[in-house]
């Protein structure tokens, strides 16, 4: 009894580290200071009546979360692969963003990293998308991305 004890306790931690995916909803994404300035799709709000500085003093990104695991939901936009596998996309909140004028905030585009490549049939609709993710800002033509995520799985979205 005292080895199977022993042999629970030593294991534990194991079981437990594989369980420290953060899951992540994109208003996790934007510093605390900054969530009031943003309406629930993720896009700052717009008072046409107020400083228009105040507009683009949004878009930081939350130190904390670097090199977090994660696990977040969105919708891919294809960047790089070939007519099977896509190996570099933006990961958006909401359809349409990035292809519509204006993008999100930098902290609302997540650019992902696949090494293994993606399938692209499983692309379509929102998925999961599981990895690491880096506070470091990619420019891209369409978009500039707050996050960086090294990508190693992809989830069906099942919310």
């Amino acid at each position: 009894m005292k080895k199977w004890l022993l042999l629970m306790a030593t294991c534990l931690p194991l079981f437990a580290q594989a369980n420290d995916t953060l899951t992540l909803d994109w208003i996790d994404l934007i510093p605390e200071s900054e969530r009031n300035l943003f309406n629930d799709r993720g896009m700052p709000m717009i008072d046409h009546e107020s400083d228009v500085t105040q507009q683009s003093m949004v878009g930081n990104v939350r130190p904390e979360l670097n090199n977090s695991q994660v696990k977040i939901p969105g919708f891919v936009i294809p960047l790089e692969g070939d007519a099977n596998t896509v190996t570099e996309f933006l990961l958006v909140p909401f359809f349409g963003a990035c292809i519509h004028v204006p993008p999100p905030p930098p902290n609302q585009i997540v650019y992902v990293k696949f090494e293994k490549g993606a399938p692209v049939q499983e692309l379509w609709d929102v998925v999961y998308v599981v990895g690491t993710l880096k506070t470091e800002t990619v420019s891209h033509d369409i978009a500039q991305a707050g996050y960086l995520l090294e990508g190693v799985s992809i989830e069906p979205y099942d919310e």
